[in-house]
């Protein structure tokens, strides 16, 4: 590169910031726009003209969303969802062009500030919620195979994701193997949440309507349908680390039939802390101790109440104290009684004479079958310690640029046990809340600047947790990368004494 172009790469708010780091930068997650016209001809080659002709009639006409072909009162009537919309950069060409060429998008990294993005789909993660087998399965394994064409040659600077479904474990240890060992990917985006039909009953497509939609959410880790845990196996021998994209729209809360805005804010969270709360309460953490799962583009302030939450409800709610505080065996019942003599009004002294007690069925003394009491059997917590070691170095957290509770996450004042939470840098370019991709770095620093994240806080934002992510699961994951060098040195440190 010549002087005046590293001049001009020098004038992006995104370069001058890298200027200031002595550290690289690596992108949690970017997104890539699928080029659909590529796709089709990948699912002709997969399914037939068949399949990519059935790809066309969803996606043609807004039929994959339902809203689209109804009225306003129908759409009240069945209590249809708003799907997103305009939800693509248009008028920065650059951007959306970067986003579907990856020799763009290479070419300008230097100019975002970044040394190496994790690129993510966007349509697939439409795609993964399809109930249709033969879709589902089909569109995606054609979408892996076109982004490993796509990407080839770029990897030193942009690391592609597949997609894979998990409808069942059989399914996702399938397509698993098939982007390691056929495409030679290395980073996977895992559905993580599943809806799944009531009373087993599946349609062709996944219902955007509240009458229609008779599903419950599987989040994979406690009371599925299925054992995942030969997944979770897989993933650790394959040394991938999951990452979690999945979304929440369309669930009970979020069915708003006017509002995109109103059933997207927070719905990554939403999805995000189920499967974690699964993952974690269903014991995978524990039987899978290697196992790191990302949560992307979610933030963390959901997952520092949960953690929080957890330790709580352990405090209170684990087998000794429940058995000891919390049997309604014994309640001393003539207590009650006597203190209501003492100072009920006539009310309450008519009905103790009535009935003798205070009680009724509604107070929860019904019987409990001992066998189900210790809700913590599965991930074994005997302490509070053991709740920040089944979360705290398994879970990483994808934040978007500017989001000021990212500081939540490394604030040992309020964390318990002094715990510092995995969050990741995580751009979001080729999506709408990206208006211009070469600010994002600079967009984010300014927590630095206004004290709202330390230097050591932004290394590790910015960095540090990404490469543990990957890297501990995977220690050939950054070889052949721009920042290989520098994560290698992270990976091979010395633990502290």
């Amino acid at each position: 590169m010549n002087d005046t172009a590293q001049s001009a790469i020098a004038d992006f708010e995104g370069a001058h910031v890298r200027a200031k780091l002595d550290h690289p930068v690596i992108d949690t997650d970017g997104h890539f726009i699928e080029i659909e016209p590529i796709l089709i001809d990948y699912i002709e080659k997969v399914g037939g003209a068949g399949l990519a002709q059935r790809y066309r009639d969803m996606v043609g006409d807004g039929r994959f969303w339902g809203w689209y072909q109804l009225s306003p009162e129908e759409r009240r009537h069945r209590r249809v969802t708003r799907p997103p919309f305009w939800a693509l950069p248009t008028t920065n060409s650059a951007d959306r062009a970067a986003a579907m060429i990856p020799g763009f998008w290479r070419a300008r990294m230097d100019e975002f500030g970044i040394d190496l993005t994790l690129a993510y789909p966007t349509i697939c993660l439409m795609l993964m919620g399809i109930a249709d087998d033969e879709m589902r399965r089909g569109f995606i394994r054609a979408a892996n195979m076109m982004t490993a064409a796509l990407y080839k040659g770029h990897e030193d600077r942009i690391i592609p994701a597949a997609t894979i479904p998990t409808n069942t474990p059989e399914e996702a240890i399938e397509e698993l193997d098939f982007i390691v060992n056929e495409l030679g990917m290395k980073l996977a985006m895992v559905n993580g949440m599943v809806r799944r039909p009531v009373g087993g009953s599946q349609g062709d497509l996944r219902s955007m309507s509240a009458e229609e939609n008779g599903t419950w959410v599987d989040p994979l880790g406690l009371d599925s349908e299925y054992d995942y845990d030969p997944f979770w196996a897989k993933c650790v021998e394959f040394g991938i680390a999951p990452t979690m994209h999945s979304h929440a729209i369309g669930l009970s809360h979020r069915t708003s039939i006017s509002s995109y805005n109103y059933n997207h804010i927070g719905h990554f969270a939403d999805a995000s802390e189920a499967t974690a709360k699964a993952l974690f309460l269903g014991g995978v953490t524990r039987r899978f101790p290697e196992l790191n799962v990302g949560f992307l583009e979610c933030g963390v302030g959901w997952a520092v109440s949960l953690y929080h939450s957890l330790m709580e409800h352990w405090e209170k709610r684990n087998i000794a104290s429940l058995t000891a505080n919390l049997d309604p065996a014994k309640i001393d019942q003539q207590a009650l009684v006597a203190y209501a003599e003492q100072y009920g009004n006539d009310l309450i002294a008519d009905k103790i004479r009535e009935t003798g007690t205070l009680d009724g069925p509604e107070y929860f003394i019904q019987p409990e079958d001992p066998k189900d009491l210790d809700e913590w059997a599965a991930c074994a917590i005997k302490t509070k310690q053991d709740v920040h070691d089944l979360f705290v170095p398994c879970f990483y957290f994808g934040c978007e640029a500017d989001d000021r509770g990212i500081s939540w996450a490394f604030d040992t004042k309020v964390n318990a046990l002094g715990a510092r939470l995995n969050a990741m840098f995580s751009s979001d370019i080729g999506h709408w809340d990206v208006q211009d991709a070469s600010e994002v770095l600079s967009e984010s620093y300014e927590l630095v600047e206004r004290g709202v994240l330390g230097v050591d806080d932004f290394r590790d934002f910015t960095f540090t947790n990404t490469v543990h992510l990957h890297g501990k699961m995977n220690p050939q994951f950054f070889e052949g990368t721009a920042i290989e060098k520098e994560a290698s040195a992270i990976l091979n440190k010395p633990k502290a004494a």
